[in-house]
């Protein structure tokens, strides 16, 4: 294993270590990935607020272990903890339960009437998980045996036996993340419904003030990665020099991909032969569920000056003049609404739980998200029966083009 960083953290593989306070969580994932990554102590609550490592874990590749603080915790800031630890089910792919001589009461009494709570959780958010039996090193075997038909009895689920003292059972949890693993886990791409090998590819990337200096942003980085992948023939331009690109290239190209922002201009100069589409609305699907988008995207017809809209960013940037989200797409709203129209704005983790007053949410591409945590926001619309949809696909609509770009 190595602590390598050439893919994002959005992107990798998201494993949450659940269970209560000193039953060996952090541990466990230094077991599992052979390295002293999370701080161990015998002190109760010694992880407080998620910790998101990124690691390489052989036989699956890039992850990121979720060490969470104890579902146990007391008090109010062991209540604000719990919360937290909450919320990173959210992120997570696939989760692993953790029991342990902390669940013996008086010696002999087996308690998982709180694990079982969390599992129903689990099963609600349709995460894969499994059940470890830590620190077995600690219980005497006829207790041992007494405690695993408990969980096999009450949760029927056959658990792994472990002790990371005895290095038992590590290789067992490996097997079993592995035969866990999504069925779209390495399949997944940002472009492959969209190209062929071979095809030309033209990216049209205004680089504005939003543009990192001397470097571009991540969902330019990652799609042109995966053009390379799909064996496409890329080329990158400004908006300025589209016109010059294009006259240089022998036939058009077969798809263009740009920024949201322009799309109806990158879509007055484009040749009819080439397809279009956007990095926003290419994420949309990447990351969400693009059919939801595309049929609340309708909502905006709805639209009163009496409404609200929650714009969603995943980002936390400082709020820029030419910002898409804060600034470009309320005033096209506004434009087509009305001046009264109200919108609340959100970055990062914040995201409302109750969304019942808004009209229409419109969330950002989600680079900064794995898939797991952007479905679960659209989740929560669909449950509270609100319409959300995406930049890209926003933008699509306003300027009219909604019906001729790809997705």
């Amino acid at each position: 294993m190595s602590g390598l960083n050439e893919t994002p953290r959005a992107e990798r593989l998201h494993i949450g270590i659940y269970g209560r306070r000193n039953n060996g969580k952090s541990s466990l994932i230094n077991a599992i990935t052979g390295q002293n990554i999370s701080l161990v102590s015998d002190v109760e609550g010694t992880t407080t607020d998620p910790v998101y490592k990124s690691m390489e874990l052989h036989g699956i590749g890039p992850v990121v272990f979720i060490d969470t603080a104890g579902f146990d915790d007391e008090g109010n800031l062991g209540k604000l903890r719990v919360e937290r630890t909450l919320d990173a089910i959210n992120k997570t792919d696939i989760a692993i339960i953790v029991f342990s001589d902390k669940n013996i009461k008086n010696q002999e009494e087996i308690d998982i009437e709180i694990e079982k709570i969390w599992i129903e959780k689990l099963k609600k958010a349709k995460i894969p998980y499994l059940l470890v039996l830590n620190k077995t090193d600690k219980i005497e075997t006829i207790l041992l045996e007494k405690f695993k038909s408990e969980i096999i009895d009450k949760l029927k689920f056959n658990p792994i036996l472990t002790s990371t003292v005895e290095k038992k059972g590590i290789t067992q949890i490996r097997e079993e993340l592995i035969r866990l693993l999504p069925e779209d886990y390495s399949m997944r791409s940002i472009t492959s419904k969209i190209v062929n090998d071979g095809d030309t590819v033209l990216l049209v990337m205004p680089q504005d003030i939003q543009a990192p200096k001397g470097r571009l942003i991540l969902p330019q980085v990652q799609t042109i990665r995966d053009l390379l992948d799909n064996k496409c023939l890329v080329f990158c331009s400004t908006y300025e020099n589209m016109d010059l690109m294009l006259s240089k290239l022998i036939s058009p190209p077969n798809l263009i991909i740009t920024d949201s922002q322009i799309f109806g201009d990158v879509y007055n100069k484009k040749p009819k032969e080439s397809k279009l589409t956007s990095f926003s609305v290419l994420f949309a699907d990447f990351k969400g569920d693009i059919d939801y988008y595309r049929e609340s995207v309708k909502a905006i017809e709805k639209l009163t000056e009496k409404s609200k809209v929650l714009i969603a960013e995943a980002c936390t940037h400082a709020p820029l003049e030419e910002d898409i989200g804060r600034v470009k797409i309320p005033n096209r709203l506004r434009k087509k609404v009305g001046k009264e129209i109200q919108f609340d704005i959100v970055s990062g983790r914040d995201f409302p739980k109750n969304l019942k007053e808004y009209d229409l949410i419109i969330h950002c591409g989600g680079c900064m998200f794995n898939r797991k945590y952007v479905l679960s926001r659209i989740e929560m619309a669909k449950e509270q029966n609100v319409p959300m949809t995406n930049y890209g696909v926003v933008m699509a609509y306003l300027s009219g083009i909604i019906d001729k770009i790809d997705f």
